[in-house]
């Protein structure tokens, strides 16, 4: 079970999670509690990421899960029970599900929950008991915990984006449900998600605020004008002596009427740009977290193809990706030249029935010897070494993993581009990980080698 964030947010780079210290429970030469990463739905015996809680490795512990029990060197004469507590109870909840017993670990975190947790004990439980209902395909019950989390304990929705534990959940309606009032912004879910996409989105548009600001002046300016104009427009209605022209005085507030109107409507249709670049900004994001399994088997988020690759996709029928997978080797050498990986995605896979349970599609043995792509593996990407092993690996194909997260993913953008979600499409991306383009059916690959410039050109690097 994990937690991360966009970190920094959004900007589907490499990133480092934030270690959260719980007190009051000291082992044997441990000074501390970690809560860190877990990949517990594969029961690896190495944990990395928010909400596991490891004793830091020492001579005696050896950075076991332990259940907070008073320390054996402390005096006492005889054996005493300690009262439970929310962060022993978490313990021991993360230490039965690492059994298997996840029913025992979803009773541990609701006690935990009622034993006034501090809010970052609050947080680790509802979290922790959000991925157990993930695992059980509770969709509903995670979507509601992930919920109070969010609002109520400052949890960031980049964790629920990055965790691979909660990829089943993502892959339901229920989260894009989770997702959409994310993006809105509101009492249910909490700002702080909408917030990220805002900064991003003021990168993207630096003068929109500008425009804006000038938009309410001039409202401002027009209707001051407007209401000194009615009464010299009564005036010259009524006529008399002194009376202001009535033909300069209605187009006077003729032009202030319609000023008025034309800057509102600019306000509001830069109102809707902003929302559709949010919405952009939240499906991107989502790509970027997109498992993918390469030649070599190693399992890489999207995002660690960046600057390294041009991810094409292919959607379709079986035959029809087939077909184009099969036309592609035709420019194979001329592909490769320009970083392109083919990553066909076949409707309806993701509804195929599966041995394993969802999340990966991994046995614990196969996702064992598998490096993971959490905070470790976001620590090594970032060396050169470790993107040199990437772009090595990197061969001309790679699988999708979760596929119906996928699926999902690629329906959501032809909605977005006014395409009938599960008609053939292909899109390519750019080597910054964005759309450089998308249509029907499959790509001529002949005009694609004209399109993209190789690796090494000049117009690659601007990408970058």
């Amino acid at each position: 079970m994990a937690a991360a964030n966009f970190a920094p947010p959004l900007h589907h780079r490499h990133r480092h999670h934030p270690r959260l210290y719980l007190s009051g429970c000291s082992p044997p030469n441990s000074s501390s509690l970690l809560i860190s990463r877990a990949w517990f739905l594969r029961r690896k015996p190495a944990l990395s990421s928010s909400f596991w809680v490891l004793i830091e490795p020492t001579r005696n512990t050896h950075g076991q899960l332990t259940h907070c029990s008073p320390s054996p060197s402390s005096p006492s004469t005889s054996p005493e029970v300690s009262a439970p507590t929310a962060e022993s109870c978490i313990n021991l909840g993360l230490s039965l599900f690492a059994k298997g017993r996840v029913k025992d670990a979803l009773a541990q975190f609701d006690t935990a929950l009622t034993l006034d947790p501090n809010p970052v004990e609050a947080q680790a439980a509802l979290y922790n008991k959000a991925c157990c209902h993930a695992y059980r395909e509770e969709a509903k019950k995670a979507a509601d915990c992930l919920r109070t989390a969010l609002r109520e304990y400052d949890l960031k929705f980049g964790t629920i984006l990055n965790d691979p534990d909660l990829a089943s959940f993502r892959a339901m309606p229920e989260f894009k449900e989770l997702q959409e009032e994310a993006r809105l912004g509101g009492e249910d879910v909490g700002y702080s998600f909408r917030r990220d996409l805002k900064l991003i989105s003021e990168v993207q548009a630096p003068f929109r605020g500008i425009r804006r600001f000038f938009y309410v002046a001039l409202t401002a300016a027009a209707g001051i004008s407007l209401l000194f104009t009615i009464p010299r427009l009564l005036r010259a209605i009524q006529g008399g002596d002194g009376a202001p022209g009535l033909l300069e005085t209605s187009g006077n507030a003729a032009i202030n009427i319609g000023g008025i109107i034309v800057l509102v409507a600019l306000f509001f249709w830069d109102n809707k740009k902003e929302e559709e670049q949010l919405a952009q900004i939240t499906r991107n994001e989502t790509l970027s977290r997109l498992p993918l399994r390469l030649s070599t088997n190693r399992i890489v988020e999207l995002v660690q193809l960046r600057d390294t690759a041009r991810p094409v996709i292919l959607a379709g029928d079986k035959e029809t990706v087939a077909s184009a997978m099969r036309k592609a080797e035709r420019f194979r050498t001329e592909l490769l030249r320009r970083g392109v990986i083919l990553v066909p995605v076949v409707w309806g896979q993701g509804r195929e029935p599966q041995v394993e349970r969802k999340g990966f599609g991994l046995s614990p043995k196969a996702t064992a010897s598998l490096p993971s792509i959490g905070e470790e593996f976001d620590k090594r990407a970032q060396s050169i070494v470790a993107q040199s092993k990437i772009k090595a690996e990197i061969r001309f194909r790679a699988e999708v993993v979760s596929p119906a997260e996928w699926e999902r993913w690629i329906r959501d953008q032809q909605k977005s581009e006014g395409i009938t979600p599960g008609e053939d499409v292909y899109i390519i991306l750019r080597l910054d990980g964005r759309v450089r383009k998308s249509g029907r059916g499959m790509p001529d690959w002949q005009e694609i080698v004209k399109e993209v410039p190789p690796m090494e050109a000049f117009l690659s690097k601007l990408e970058r």
